[in-house]
């Protein structure tokens, strides 16, 4: 391997031919398997996190940011901006 993203055409070792002439049922035969370590190593971490943080798993810092977000460009498909929209805020007090 010369680094994580290429590989030798020939193992350094022992000379054999690293791609066998079978380019794409091979390929995709890699791919499967870096998407199923991939997968189980994301689904290991999720446990992980949520056993260390329960019974209150920090769903808010991860998720309600970018759900908000997506939320606002919904609504503003559906109900454009109006003036009170960009309304400097009143204070509370």
């Amino acid at each position: 391997m010369q680094s994580w993203f290429v590989l030798h055409a020939r193992c350094t070792a022992c000379g054999m031919r690293l791609q066998r002439g079978e380019d794409q049922d091979y390929w995709l035969g890699a791919y499967l398997l870096n998407f199923i370590v991939t997968e189980v190593l994301f689904a290991v971490l999720l446990v992980v996190v949520l056993v260390a943080t329960w019974p209150n798993p920090p769903w808010g810092v991860v998720l309600y940011p970018f759900a908000k977000a997506l939320w606002l460009m919904a609504d503003l498909l559906f109900r454009p901006p109006g003036p009170a929209d960009f309304a400097p805020e009143r204070d509370a007090g």
